[in-house]
């Protein structure tokens, strides 16, 4: 295995969609690390709402509102492990908005160690006022026609609302 790289980390989830949690950590993790890669999962077991080249899109534009040259964007359909290793990081890099989350966190964590032990997984809290904010939660109140412009980044906002047939 090459040398992996502990300033480059690599951020995964499904992000459907992305929230402004997410993105709040991202901003974060891009003045700690000099790469930071958010790697989205296709995740067909998880039945996302948006596809990945759309869910790929959107984090590219709210992203690029930021113009975060060490931040990059990327789908991915493997194992997170073998990711990491493709893209030379040496970490992962995780949000952990309440103690309820560390249980499973501490799991990948560990599964994560056994498969790339050369590979540390590192933790993020969101700033408070982003710590309750989940895609799940969104999605649902999206779902039934409330409004999740605080939670999300008006392209977001406007692509649930696509989705769900509301509009703006």
């Amino acid at each position: 295995m090459s040398e992996l790289n502990h300033a480059s980390a690599i951020y995964p989830g499904t992000f459907d969609p992305m929230t402004n949690g997410h993105t709040d950590l991202i901003l974060r993790a891009a003045r700690v690390f000099d790469r930071v890669v958010v790697a989205i999962a296709q995740s067909p077991h998880k039945s996302p709402v948006f596809s990945l080249p759309d869910r790929i899109d959107l984090a590219e534009q709210v992203l690029s509102e930021h113009a975060l040259s060490n931040v990059e964007v990327c789908g991915f359909d493997n194992l997170l492990a073998n990711f990491v290793v493709e893209q030379g990081a040496g970490v992962i890099l995780r949000g952990l908005r309440a103690v309820s989350d560390f249980e499973y966190e501490f799991q990948l964590a560990s599964m994560n160690r056994h498969l790339i032990k050369e590979v540390e997984t590192m933790f993020m809290t969101p700033d408070e006022e982003h710590g309750f904010i989940s895609s799940t939660l969104v999605k649902e109140v999206a779902r039934l026609n409330g409004d999740v412009s605080e939670f999300v980044h008006p392209l977001v906002a406007t692509a649930l609302a696509a989705h769900y047939g509301e509009s703006t």
